[in-house]
């Protein structure tokens, strides 16, 4: 078959083509996955569709039916993080991966959920809660001599590119300049160290058969929960700021999930703003401005 990538990828690594391995791993992409496929002896069905921003998702099957999914990514996704990461959590609230060896570079196979039933498709507060259940399983004690980068050196690259969106954007330098603040204040005296999914979000729990819910896609990191957590309060976030209470809502959400989880509610506020100023920042940066308009107003409520 034809491993051709979705335009969601396609899109996503043209915003960041200034990456090393950006373009030109696109161009390898349809011979990798061919190789990847016969190396291991599985028959594709189909590509993921619209798929993730960071890498191509196979649906497969192994020689005895089993189906499978093979994923590629390119380095800069950091997917050998991820096998460390999933072999570590042993499929507790997260996908198994197939197989733990690493027998190409940027290469995962995993047990097959059901892709296209996400969290997303509950009600908003059962979503919520399902999915804060699903993260709380992947806070555990990362693993002795782990490869993953701390929150402290992950957000330290972020606030370099943020310095750098508001020297050019006075619009934005307000708020960049409270969310700078608010991780100062975090990074000086973290609670816990904790292996977090990094990315965590309701379209990253997927349905599965050995649990009703289980994450998928994590960049892992170290550090505190709340720093997880953050990004889950902004889901919907086109459907908080359409509402007239949307304001009331998000300092509900962070209480609500603060308390749920057991994580300290100004933390959880402080790392929503920063995450949430980043994200817009950057969306600014690549020109979805839409998509900034969006991540601004909502980080200004808090």
């Amino acid at each position: 078959m034809a491993f051709e990538p979705p335009r969601r990828l396609v899109r996503a690594l043209g915003e960041t083509a200034s990456a090393p391995d950006g373009e030109d791993w696109l161009a390898r992409l349809p011979e990798a996955a061919e190789r990847a496929v016969s190396l291991r002896g599985l028959s594709a069905e189909r590509v993921q569709v619209p798929g993730g921003r960071s890498s191509l998702v196979v649906l497969v099957r192994a020689a005895d039916g089993t189906p499978a999914v093979l994923k590629l990514a390119p380095r800069r996704a950091r997917p050998e993080g991820e096998r460390v990461a999933l072999a570590h959590w042993g499929g507790r609230g997260a996908v198994q991966l197939r197989e733990e060896d690493a027998v190409e570079d940027g290469v995962l196979v995993l047990e097959r959920l059901h892709p296209d039933v996400s969290v997303r498709s509950l009600p908003e507060a059962k979503a919520l809660l399902e999915a804060a259940g699903t993260l709380r399983r992947l806070w555990v004690e990362p693993p002795g001599g782990h490869p993953f980068e701390t929150v402290a050196e992950r957000t330290g690259r972020q606030a370099e590119a943020m310095r750098a969106g508001a020297a050019v954007d006075a619009e934005v330098a307000p708020l960049v300049s409270a969310a700078l603040g608010a991780r100062e204040e975090l990074l000086a005296a973290p609670p816990e160290v904790r292996l977090l999914h990094g990315t965590f979000r309701q379209s990253k729990v997927l349905a599965g058969e050995r649990m009703p819910w289980l994450a998928v896609g994590p960049d892992p990191v170290v550090g505190e929960t709340a720093f997880d957590l953050a990004r889950l309060v902004r889901d919907r976030v086109e459907d908080l700021i359409a509402q007239p209470s949307g304001a009331s809502t998000t300092r509900r959400r962070v209480k609500r999930l603060a308390e749920s989880l057991e994580v300290d509610q100004e933390r959880l506020r402080g790392w929503t703003l920063f995450r949430a100023v980043e994200s817009g920042v950057r969306a600014r940066r690549v020109g979805r401005e839409k998509d900034a308009e969006l991540l601004l107003e909502f980080a200004g409520w808090l």
